[in-house]
Formats: structure tokens, sequence, C-alpha cells
């Protein structure tokens, strides 16, 4: 098969949560542990760390793939979705897997996968696990794709555990209370295996220490772990976020520079510092130097894109992937922080997500260009618009991202402020179609 052909495989033939949304989740790891065996079992003996959470995995991953890549570790990073390639969601130092390695390996394993009846994120993982082993690695982030117990990277014996945050996302699928949400991700937590727990929350808390407990699991809240001091996140220009860290009351690193810019990257933070902790303890020899360009050099380093990216100038244009309520509401902290005339929100979201809790988050003052990715899951942008009117939302619907995009930056006069979100996937079709065109 082409490349091209490959990809139609992969997107069209098997069952993908990006195209058919719960139905293509599977209620058990049944299929990833046929798929693994398949495979030669190569999730066994992977050195890696396993991250869950509602929000703030991917900025997580890719920090702490940034700062092992510094540190000389061969570090592989499985995450997803992509924005605008496939072979984002699996890398090795930063560099996508080639094309030609993912039509060698559904070549080889086609006929196999389509008895077994594989789901794309099945399918995807076993890639990366089979990726990784292949090139040897000397550690990997393996970023679950949804919820944690179920998930088909829950395969893995990570050497630690990471779990950054619990809030409403997927109700339907993981549950509709956050204790609920709480035990599906708690359910990556490995016996006499560290977790780390990015934010404490009154309703999962307690989720988290009797999961540690019957696990005999070392838990570390980052919250307690980390204190940071001397932070600036508000540079009206720069978007850059600067600050000094204490961690675990005697290691202190000053002056650190994240390459990832919002307010809501502190968590994010303080999780990663804590993991660094916690692997040098392993005896992972990771120096300041590392832990420095890390976080100041991600995107460069692992090609992230899309959490609070600026991609125009005239008017200040920015990307976020937020798309849940908890994403949506530390987006817009970011947001009140920042100075302009007026906002301009393009906005679009997929159609088997409870909506309305997240509009009615959405400020009333800004102007709206509602629109819906190229996707079979998306919500119709005049659906979207009506849904928007409802809670008090002004603007008009516009029948692709690139045109609402075009539309609101056309509108826009000096000083205002146009941002993309509410949809991975909107967020991924901007980057993809507009951004070469602004100034």
């Amino acid at each position: 098969m082409t490349y091209a052909e490959t990809l139609e495989f992969l997107f069209g033939r098997l069952p993908m949560f990006q195209r058919s949304g719960p139905a293509a989740y599977k209620p058990d790891l049944g299929n990833t542990i046929k798929l693994c065996s398949i495979l030669g079992d190569p999730h066994i003996g992977l050195k890696c760390i396993h991250i869950a959470g509602t929000n703030g995995k991917g900025s997580t991953s890719h920090f702490l793939a940034a700062i092992l890549q510094q540190a000389g570790y061969k570090t592989g990073l499985f995450t997803s979705p992509h924005l605008k390639d496939f072979r984002e969601r699996i890398r090795i130092d930063g560099n996508m897997i080639s094309e030609n390695e993912v039509i060698d390996f559904v070549t080889e394993y086609h006929d196999r996968f389509m008895v077994v009846g594989l789901s794309f994120f099945e399918m995807t993982a076993g890639l990366a696990f089979h990726h990784f082993k292949q090139n040897k690695t000397d550690i990997a982030i393996i970023e679950t794709g949804l919820g944690g117990r179920l998930d088909s990277t829950n395969v893995v014996s990570p050497v630690l555990s990471i779990i950054t945050n619990i809030g409403f996302d997927h109700i339907s699928l993981l549950g509709n209370t956050l204790e609920q949400i709480a035990f599906e991700k708690a359910g990556i937590i490995k016996q006499n295996t560290p977790v780390i727990i990015g934010e404490k929350n009154i309703n999962s808390t307690k989720v988290f220490i009797e999961k540690a407990k019957e696990k005999n699991a070392k838990i570390i809240w980052a919250e307690e772990s980390v204190s940071l001091s001397q932070i600036n996140y508000a540079d009206n220009s720069n978007y850059i976020l600067k600050f000094n860290a204490l961690i675990a009351g005697v290691e202190s690193i000053e002056n650190i520079e994240s390459g990832l810019s919002g307010s809501y990257q502190i968590s994010n933070v303080r999780t990663v510092l804590t993991t660094i902790s916690e692997l040098k303890k392993l005896e992972l020899n990771i120096p300041e130097s590392a832990i420095q360009d890390g976080f100041r050099d991600v995107v460069k380093l692992t090609g992230l894109r899309g959490r609070w990216e600026k991609i125009g100038t005239c008017p200040t244009t920015i990307c976020d992937a937020a798309h849940n309520e908890h994403g949506i509401t530390q987006l817009l902290k970011q947001v009140s922080m920042m100075k302009f005339r007026q906002l301009r929100i393009v906005f679009g979201t997929v159609s088997d997500k409870d909506i309305l809790p997240i509009l009615e988050l959405l400020p009333k003052e800004a102007i709206y260009y509602f629109c819906n990715a190229d996707i079979l899951r998306s919500m119709k942008a005049k659906e979207l618009k009506s849904k928007g009117n409802e809670v008090g939302l002004k603007g008009l619907s516009y029948p692709s991202v690139e045109k609402a995009l075009l539309a609101a930056r056309m509108e826009s006069q000096k000083g205002d402020m146009v941002l993309v979100t509410g949809s991975i996937f909107v967020v991924g079709e901007a980057l993809e179609n507009v951004p070469d065109q602004f100034p």
C-alpha cells in the first residue's frame, strides 16, 4: 500500500473515536491483549511513564519528553489525537515515525488486525509499542487516549504513573460524577508503582488514596511537592511564562522559561517537576540544564502545537485546544489577563458532547464565529449557533473553520484578539489551512 492508502485503511476501515465517537470505545482490554500477542508483546519490558487525566496530558507528556531528551535519554512519546499528521502521535526524540514504518506495519499485520476487529486506537497503540521496542527507547511517555482503566495503553507496567487532573468529559463513557471519572483514571495506578497526582480535588482525592492503598503505590501530590514563585505569564506581546521552582523543599531552580504559555500551564509545570524529582530517585540522571532546556524548547524538541499558540499578530490570533468545562475554565482565566479591545472567538465542537455547560462559561461580550471541523462527529455550525444564542452568545455560523477564522480576522480592528478553541479538530484545521497567510 501507499502511505495514502494506509491512512485510508486506518481512518476509514477501523472504528475510530474521532469519526465514530462512543461507538468506537471498547469496554475491555481483550482486543489490546490479542494485538500485543500478535506483535510479540512489545509492551512487556517497555520502560515508560503512563499518563492519564482530563486535561494537561499533552502538555505534561511533551514537557517530560523534552526534558528527558535533553538529559540524553532516547525518549519515545505516544499521544493523541493528532492535529495535522497521523504520525504526530508516535515520536522518538521528537521525530515522527516514518511513513514507510507505518506502511510496513499495516501491510504486515493487516489480515490479523481484521480478524481481531481492532479499533483505530488499539492498532495505533500497538504500533507505538512496536516502534519503541524496535528502536530500543530508553524510556517512553505513554498518554492514555480515553479514561484509564479500560484504555488500550493500560497494558503497560510503568516506572511511574501520572494523573494530571479530573474534570467532566466523555461522561457517557466515564461517568457523570467526578468520583466515577476519577475511578476510571485511577485504573492506571499499578502495584508498587508511585503515582503522581497533578491537582487535588475534594471529589477525587479519596478515590486516588483508596486505589493507591489497594495497590501499595506511593502517592505524591504535585501541588504539595513543588512551590513556584516569581511567576510571570501576562506578557501581552511575547506570551512567555517564567518562574522559579522549589522542589520537595530542597531543590531550587531559578529563571525557568516555558515554551508553552498560558496560566493553566502552572499546574502542568508542578506535575512535571514532581515527576522529574521522582525519576531521579529511580537513578535517572537529569541535570538542571536539561530541565531548563526542556521547558524552554519543548515545542522545538517535540513538535507540540495548539496550546495557547499565537498564529497571528494583526490582530493577535491564538489557538488553544481546550474542549471541555475544565479546560475552557482554565483557558478563560488566561484570556482575562490579556488586554484587547474586542474578543472574537472562533468556536466549534463535536455533536456527542453536552455542550450547554461549556457555552454557559463563555463570555457574553465576545463576538462568535461558530463553525464545524471537517469530521462526521462535528456539531453543525448552525446548530451550534442556535445553542449559543440560547445562552446569550452573539455571532454567525460559517461552513468551515477556515472561513470562520478568515472572517474573524477580516472584521477585526486594531487591538482586537481572535481566539480559536472548543475542539482539537477545529484547532487542527486552523493550523493546517490558514496560519501561513497571516502577518
